[in-house]
C-alpha cells in the first residue's frame, strides 16, 4: 500500500501547533512531535479534515497537475472522467461546456464518471439478487474502504469487493480506447491514493481546485450552459443516499441504509462488529453530505448542501446510462487489511501516564477534548504510542501555569494586588494581605480597593497609562512605610499593584538621621566650646603680652637714663 503522505503532505514552517487537525481527525491519525503535526500514514483514511480545518494552511494535497500535463506531451489520447459533482462545484456548467473548455487544456475527451456509477450500482443489484451475503457496504468512497482496512478489519467481509465508479469508468474507457490514458477530476483527496495503489486503471488524479488553477493559468472561462441528458440517473451519486436513488431496492429481506460522516459510519462499523446488524445493504460515505461535502469542493468555495444536493437532483436524468455491463469478475476488487503498527499499551502504563498529567482518580479525567482526544484514557495512549504530548493537555497546563504561578506570587516579599479597570480587588497575595493586617485574601476579593489603600495612584495610572515606578508612601492606617510600583496591562485591562514594605529601612534611615543629627549638634557642641577656649588663651596671651612690653620698654628706658 502506497504511504498517504504521497497524498497529503505537511508544510512544518505553517504548522502552529494549534491541535486543530487532531480535534477533527476522526480516526486520530496524527501525532505531534517538536511542536509540529505529523500524518501517520498506516492510520490516516485521507477523509481529508485535516486539510479543509486547518487555519495556517499547513496541510497540503499534493498536486497532480504535472502528472497530468506529461500525459498530454505522450502523444497518447488523454481522457477525462470527471466526477458528477462537478455541477456543484462549476455553478451553471454543464458537461458539454466542461468538454470544450479541456479539450483546450489539450484532452482528447471528457467523460461522465456516472457511466462508472450505472455499471457499479448495477453490479450491487446482482450481488445481491444472487449472492447470499448477509451485509454489503458500498466501496465507491475510498476512504470509507480505508477506514474499514485500518481500523475495522473484521467487517472486510462485508466490504464490497467491487470496483469505484471511476474505477470502472476509466476501465470502460481503456476497454474501449485501448492506448487511452485517464485522468479522474473530483472533489476527493482519497481517490489520489486510490489511483496509486491500484494501478493500470487511472493515470492521474486532479481535484476541483487543481482544474479550476490549471484553467485560469491558460485564461480559459468555463462557459454558463447546462445541458439536459434524460439517460443520467446515476448522477445522484454524489449525495447522500445517491447510490440507493439509482437502485432497484427490492431484493427480498434487505434493509437499504445511506450514511455519511465517518462518525456515523464507525459507529454502525462498531455495531456490525458486535452483530447487532443482519440482512443490510449499507451506502457509506466518509464526508457529510457525500461527494459535494468532499474536502476539496473548492476549499473556499462556499458550500451550501441544501443548494448543491438541488443542483445535482435537477442535473440527474431519470433513466440510466446506456452502458454495456462487464462480466462480474472484471469488476472484482480486493481488499485486505492494512496493519497498524502501533501495540497498545498496558493497563500499567496507561495509569503511569494519567498520574504524570495529574490524573490520580477517575474524577480528575475531564475527557474536556480539547487535545483532541476523546478522553484523558485515549490521550495517555496516545502519549505512550509517541502520538501525543502531555503538554497537548489544556487543563494539566492550566493547573501547571496556575500552580507555578501561584508559587511565585505567594513567596515573593512583595506585595501584589491585582484591580481590575473599576478599581476593584482580583488578587491579593500573601504578603499583600500581611502589610495591611488583612485576615484572608477573601476579606477583599471583588471589592473596591478604596476600602484599604487610597485609589489616587491607581486612579492616574488607569487613565494615563503610564506606569508609576518606586513611590515611596506612607500608608498612616497601617503604620508602614511602602516604595509603590502601579502598571496598567492593557491586554487583560488590568493593574497591578507592587508594594514593597520598607518601614524597617525607613526606621532605620530615620535612626541613622537622629545619630547623624546628634552627631553634628555635639560637634557643633565641641566646636564653640574650642572657639571659646581659643579666644579665652588669645585673651590671656593678649594681656600677658601687653604686660610684658610695658616691662620690656621700662626696662630699656632705664637703661638709656644710665
Amino acid at each position: 500500500m502506497t504511504t498517504v503522505a504521497n497524498c497529503l503532505t505537511l508544510k512544518k514552517s505553517n504548522c502552529k501547533n494549534c491541535y486543530k487537525c487532531i480535534r477533527h481527525c476522526p480516526v486520530k491519525a496524527i501525532r505531534f512531535s517538536g511542536n509540529q503535526a505529523h500524518i501517520i500514514g498506516n492510520e490516516c483514511i485521507l477523509c481529508g479534515h485535516c486539510f479543509v480545518v486547518c487555519p495556517q494552511n499547513a496541510k497540503e494535497i499534493v498536486d497532480g497537475t504535472e502528472k497530468a500535463r506529461v500525459l498530454l506531451q505522450s502523444g497518447e489520447p488523454v481522457v477525462v472522467s470527471l466526477a458528477p459533482s462537478f455541477i456543484a462545484n462549476y455553478d451553471g456548467v454543464g458537461i458539454e461546456s466542461m468538454r470544450n473548455a479541456l479539450k483546450k487544456l489539450g484532452f482528447f475527451d471528457v467523460e461522465e464518471t456516472a457511466i462508472g456509477a450505472t455499471i457499479v450500482k448495477t453490479e450491487y443489484e446482482r450481488m445481491l439478487r444472487q449472492e447470499e451475503r448477509d451485509i454489503i457496504i458500498t466501496s465507491c468512497c475510498h476512504s470509507v474502504n480505508l477506514l474499514i482496512q485500518k481500523h475495522f478489519p473484521s467487517a472486510l467481509e462485508y466490504l464490497a469487493d467491487v470496483m469505484s465508479p471511476m474505477q470502472a469508468h476509466c476501465a470502460d474507457i481503456k476497454k474501449r480506447m485501448p492506448n487511452a490514458k485517464t485522468v479522474f477530476i473530483g472533489p476527493c483527496v482519497a481517490k489520489k491514493d486510490e489511483a496509486e495503489h491500484y494501478e493500470g486503471l487511472v493515470d492521474a488524479v486532479l481535484t476541483f481546485e487543481e482544474l479550476t488553477n490549471w484553467l485560469k493559468s491558460e485564461r480559459i472561462e468555463l462557459e454558463k450552459e447546462v445541458d439536459d441528458t434524460p439517460e443520467s440517473r446515476a448522477r445522484f451519486f454524489p449525495t447522500t443516499g445517491g447510490i440507493l436513488k439509482t437502485m432497484a431496492q427490492n431484493a427480498p429481506g434487505y434493509t437499504y441504509i445511506a450514511l455519511d460522516g465517518v462518525e456515523n459510519c464507525i459507529a454502525a462499523l462498531k455495531d456490525i462488529e458486535s452483530g447487532k446488524i443482519h440482512k443490510c445493504f449499507i451506502e457509506m460515505s466518509a464526508c457529510v453530505g457525500s461527494c459535494i461535502g468532499g474536502p476539496v469542493m473548492e476549499k473556499y468555495h462556499s458550500t451550501s448542501p441544501i443548494k448543491d444536493y438541488v443542483t445535482v437532483a435537477d442535473y440527474a436524468g431519470e433513466r440510466d446510462f446506456d452502458v454495456a455491463q462487464p462480466d462480474p469478475m472484471h469488476l472484482k476488487k480486493h481488499f485486505s487489511m492494512i496493519e497498524k503498527k502501533l501495540q497498545a499499551p498496558s493497563e500499567s502504563e496507561i495509569m503511569s501516564v494519567l498520574r504524570q498529567m495529574g490524573k490520580f482518580k477517575p474524577s480528575d479525567e475531564l475527557n474536556c477534548g480539547s487535545c483532541g482526544y476523546n478522553s484523558c484514557r485515549e490521550k495517555a495512549i496516545a502519549i505512550i504510542q509517541g502520538k501525543a504530548e502531555i503538554s497537548m493537555c489544556l487543563p494539566y497546563l492550566k493547573d501547571k501555569a496556575e500552580s507555578f504561578s501561584d508559587t511565585i506570587v505567594n513567596n515573593t516579599p512583595n506585595g501584589l494586588i491585582v484591580l481590575n479597570e473599576n478599581l476593584e480587588v482580583q488578587q491579593i497575595n500573601n504578603a499583600a494581605r500581611k502589610i495591611m493586617n488583612i485576615r484572608a485574601a477573601s476579606d477583599v476579593l471583588g471589592e473596591p480597593v478604596v476600602r484599604i489603600l487610597d485609589p489616587t495612584v491607581f486612579m492616574q495610572v488607569r487613565n494615563s497609562g503610564r506606569t508609576v515606578r518606586n513611590q515611596r508612601t506612607y500608608l498612616a492606617e497601617y503604620k508602614k512605610y511602602v516604595e509603590q510600583t502601579v502598571v496598567y496591562a492593557p491586554d487583560s485591562r488590568m493593574l497591578i499593584g507592587i508594594m514593597r514594605d520598607i518601614t524597617d529601612e525607613e526606621a532605620d534611615r530615620e535612626k541613622k538621621a537622629r545619630i547623624n543629627k546628634q552627631t553634628v549638634e555635639v560637634a557643633d557642641s565641641v566646636v564653640e566650646k574650642q572657639m571659646r577656649i581659643v579666644q579665652e588663651i588669645a585673651s590671656l596671651l593678649g594681656e600677658t603680652a601687653a604686660e610684658t612690653k610695658i616691662a620690656l620698654t621700662k626696662l630699656k628706658e632705664s637703661i638709656d637714663d644710665e
